[in-house]
């Protein structure tokens, strides 16, 4: 492949960002490495099978994003194939602004607002600088990822994708404390921030500083030392009115235009950097108050309540302007929720099995359902009968879900319904006993070293190793399951099912499948769901390709070696399971070819 072209048609679709929605192409150049913190195929390089981490190649630009075009193109297709997939999904998800992506309203960042941290805490939202600390390494423990404002702002605005478990720390009014205690405790951490100030109070305290001066009340920083924050590498500064008005709403036109262009104009002028956001004051705004952010050049505002049931996450906001915080006291509460949505897409639509093992709870049109992600993809046929965990224990894999259907005949038998093919025992064992032309055209899952494909079922044609082996010749596992859900992203309709006993009832169910980012995923249903509704739900959650296992009373999902769900469910012979990854698998990319006869995912 041509090194030249490949970089000046990334270099074109670069430039393309540019004239989306106001943003500058330097900030859109931040969403390429961007993808590099989450899992992506393109970390799979084509066609050499060179294994290049995306946040080494930022590492080595020095921080130049404007370097990063060349870096990312290095004449390789699958690089292409990410900026490519990257402009179908900003293309996909715009919504005139100041409006929300659509694949933005189904991630969940909190962002959270902190006010004064001091050693001498004096209103129950102070926080001393033990607190602070403590908090932060909640979030590491939790592998939470705090993210800049910048990258909130793409990833509502395009639907950018976000890093596992985002989270975005602010700090309101610009106290002493966000100097003398903030800023070295993020560096240590390394983790970003966003600072709102109001010129007010950098003045007088800079002003006082020089006059060897205490101000009354609370301390705030000086220009010098907000300059210093901002050229930490680690902070967002937001404008945050002049004089923090109680109530910018009760202004007039003129006081609120002062309010709110000129702490812009002021901050621009001090640091020398754009202001790009803004910050409510108190969270009073109205839609005048947010006219006169927009006439301002701003291009996000954060907002606030006082009512914590008004409190809600970035992607549930109504618009760029008035973005919903929680307040610091909640973090323990909605860190455990943070998701950072439904996985990017890639054109090409490869498979990896090389990223890791991750548990999503996710609430997909109205549905409450556990998706487990990434790893590579086995089954397990046990001896007998067990709970999921237990077979998980034995497997050594890290997650695992409940998988075809077998015989109720006998309480300890292990018989499947259609043919079974699994690695733990290199065994082929045919269906001799149901009726294989009542099971026509249901999925056969084939598992390859590389691949996946789900083929419409031939009793005639599948029921030997032979048969499977012609389908895919390096197969390793293979049973048959219950139902198309989701194909081709679209979730299958009633007809599909044919005569699928039990079909429209309602139950928990078990799924498995591929999603947009090319992972493997297993999971269930929490609630009680038809199959139809199930297969929307599934592919609203970004679900490219799910078939529907065993499920009602044998419906069960574990993630190491612990059950999650909620019930003792039936003992089965047979799951699918997960495994971390530690040495990645060169591959091609070979594209996942779907017709209406076969899904296939080839990873080769």
């Amino acid at each position: 492949m041509n090194k030249m072209w490949c970089e000046s048609r990334l270099s074109r679709t670069v430039r393309r960002w540019a004239t989306l929605g106001g943003f500058t192409l330097s900030s859109l150049l931040q969403a390429a490495p961007l993808l590099a913190q989450t899992p992506l195929p393109s970390a799979e390089l084509c066609p050499t099978g060179t294994v290049v981490n995306a946040s080494e190649t930022e590492q080595k630009s020095g921080g130049n994003l404007a370097m990063l075009p060349s870096e990312l193109a290095r004449g390789l297709d699958q690089q292409i194939s990410t900026a490519m997939g990257l402009w179908e999904r900003l293309n996909r998800n715009l919504a005139p602004w100041p409006g929300i992506a659509e694949s933005a309203r189904m991630a969940r960042v909190p962002v959270l607002m902190y006010h004064d941290i001091t050693d001498q805490p004096e209103v129950f939202f102070d926080v001393t600088p033990e607190q602070f600390e403590a908090r932060l390494e909640e979030i590491r423990e939790a592998g939470a990822t705090p993210i800049s404002m910048t990258r909130l702002v793409l990833n509502l605005r395009f639907g950018v994708p976000l890093p596992p478990k985002p989270v975005l720390l602010s700090f309101d009014d610009g106290y002493a404390g966000h100097y003398k205690f903030v800023l070295p405790l993020l560096k240590r951490y390394n983790y970003p921030a966003t600072f709102a100030v109001y010129i007010g109070a950098l003045d007088k305290q800079t002003q006082a500083d020089a006059a060897g001066k205490a101000v009354p009340g609370r301390a705030h920083i000086t220009w010098d030392q907000l300059r210093e924050i901002a050229n930490s590498g680690l902070a967002t500064i937001v404008a945050h009115s002049v004089s923090h008005p109680e109530d910018l709403t009760k202004l007039d036109d003129a006081q609120l235009q002062a309010e709110i262009l000129t702490s812009k104009q002021r901050l621009e002028q001090e640091l020398g950097l754009p202001i790009p956001y803004f910050a409510y004051p108190a969270g009073h705004h109205d839609e005048r108050v947010v006219a006169q952010v927009a006439a301002a050049g701003f291009q996000a505002a954060l907002t606030m309540s006082n009512d914590e049931e008004e409190e809600t996450f970035a992607g549930n906001s109504t618009t760029l302007l008035a973005i919903q915080r929680f307040g610091q006291s909640r973090l323990r509460e909605v860190l455990p929720q943070a998701w950072a949505g439904p996985p990017f897409s890639l054109p090409s639509g490869g498979i990896t099995f090389n990223t890791p093992v991750a548990v999503n709870n996710v609430d997909s049109d109205g549905l409450a359902l556990t998706l487990i992600s990434g790893g590579r993809p086995r089954t397990f046929h046990a001896d007998t009968r067990y709970q999921v965990a237990d077979i998980l224990a034995q497997s050594g894999a890290t997650a695992a879900v409940d998988g075809g259907f077998f015989s109720l005949e006998h309480i300890d038998s292990n018989q499947m319904i259609g043919p079974v093919l699994s690695q733990n025992t290199g065994q082929f064992i045919p269906d001799s006993i149901n009726d294989l032309k009542k099971m026509g055209g249901r999925p056969l899952v084939l598992i390859g070293p590389r691949s996946v494909r789900y083929v419409p079922f031939n009793g005639q044609k599948h029921n030997s190793l032979e048969g499977i082996q012609a389908e895919m010749p390096d197969v390793t596992d293979a049973f048959v399951a219950a139902a198309w859900l989701v194909k081709a992203g679209v979730g299958q309709p009633s007809s599909s099912f044919r005569d699928l006993y039990g079909f429209d009832a309602m139950r928990q169910r078990a799924f498995w499948g591929i999603n947009e980012q090319g992972q493997p995923v297993v999971g269930v249903s929490h609630d009680r769901v038809d199959a139809v509704a199930l297969g929307r739900a599934l592919a609203a959650a970004g679900l490219r390709e799910a078939v529907m296992l065993d499920s009602g009373a044998s419906t069960s999902l574990a993630y190491r070696n612990e059950s999650l769900v909620s019930y003792l469910p039936r003992p089965v012979p047979h799951a699918v399971t997960l495994s971390d990854q530690t040495q990645p698998t060169l591959a091609n990319c070979a594209p996942l070819n779907t017709t209406s006869t076969t899904s296939s995912i080839n990873r080769q």
